[in-house]
C-alpha cells in the first residue's frame, strides 16, 4: 500500500486527514500529515518530514499531498521527492485525498492520475455542472 503524507499550512491536513477518516468511518493506515506555522523555518522541518515518509512507505512508495505551489510546504515536499518512490502534488483538497486514499493499492501512476482528476473534477458549479 502506497503511504499518504500531507505537508500544509497550520492545521489543513490535520482537517482533511480528520474529514476523510469522518467519510470512511476509520481512520486509513499509512496516513499522517505535517502542519508547517508561520514561525517554522523549513530547514528545522526536514528531518521530521523525512521521518514521517519513512513512518507511511511499506516499501510501496510515498504520496506527499501539499496545498499551494511555491509555498513554504510545497518547498519543503520538493526537497523530499525522489521520482517513483516519493511522488508530490499541490492543490490538496478532500476529494483529491479521498482518491488517492481509494486507488493507493493500484500503483503509484494510477495513483497519480486518480488523485489528480479527484481534485480537479471535485470542483463544481453546483447551479450548473450538478
Amino acid at each position: 500500500m502506497i503511504g499518504i503524507l500531507l505537508i500544509t499550512h497550520g492545521s489543513f491536513g490535520e482537517a482533511l486527514v480528520q474529514n476523510a477518516c469522518h467519510v470512511l468511518n476509520k481512520r486509513p493506515p499509512q496516513l499522517n500529515q505535517l502542519g508547517v506555522s508561520a514561525q517554522d523555518d523549513p530547514l528545522d522541518l526536514l528531518p521530521l518530514a523525512r521521518q514521517l515518509v519513512g513512518l507511511v512507505d511499506s516499501g510501496k512508495g510515498v504520496l506527499i499531498l501539499t496545498d499551494i505551489y511555491g509555498a513554504t510546504p510545497a518547498n519543503l515536499t520538493l526537497k523530499l521527492l525522489e521520482p517513483g518512490r516519493v511522488e508530490g502534488l499541490a492543490g490538496v483538497s478532500l476529494p483529491m485525498l479521498m482518491r488517492a486514499l481509494t486507488y493507493r493499492e493500484k500503483g503509484m501512476e494510477t495513483m497519480l492520475s486518480k488523485a489528480v482528476s479527484g481534485g480537479r473534477d471535485g470542483v463544481l458549479n453546483l447551479v450548473k455542472d450538478v
